[in-house]
């Protein structure tokens, strides 16, 4: 079986014009059958590669706040905006009915201002287009 030593990870957004990347060929090295078609990657592809190992920390730990903490090195406060952070790049919402974390009502952190702050720096990194922001910003 040959086997390929540099596997890069998939590219989800275009070099050129920063747009979506479809998959339009797979091929298996084992029994070298090649599939051609249009193929879309799922919501997770599009994550940084910190939101996904944090993806993986918090499933690892059942939720469990505190092992995160532990785990991470990380304060509570600081899993509770990187668990925000996941849930807005996966394209939802955020309102203060849905943190099921809150320990005591705290100052008012705007969750459209996170939001906000997440689409500007996902324009700024190219990996979004300004028409794009505008129709999620519509949509929130």
């Amino acid at each position: 079986m040959e086997k390929n030593p540099t596997v890069n990870p998939v590219l989800t957004t275009c070099p050129v014009c920063k747009h979506e990347l479809r998959v339009q060929k797979l091929h298996c090295d084992h029994c070298h059958t090649t599939i051609d078609g249009s193929f879309t990657l799922s919501k997770f592809n599009y994550l940084e590669t910190e939101k996904l190992y944090f993806i993986e920390i918090f499933i690892k730990n059942r939720g469990n706040i505190k092992q995160i903490e532990k785990e991470l090195n990380i304060s509570y406060p600081t899993v509770k905006k990187m668990l925000d952070e996941v849930i807005i790049g996966l394209g939802y919402s955020i309102t203060d009915d849905d943190d099921m974390f809150q320990k005591q009502p705290e100052k008012e952190e705007p969750v459209q201002k996170n939001l906000k702050t997440n689409i500007l720096e996902r324009i700024e990194k190219g990996e979004l287009s300004v028409q794009d922001a505008l129709d999620l910003l519509k949509k929130k």
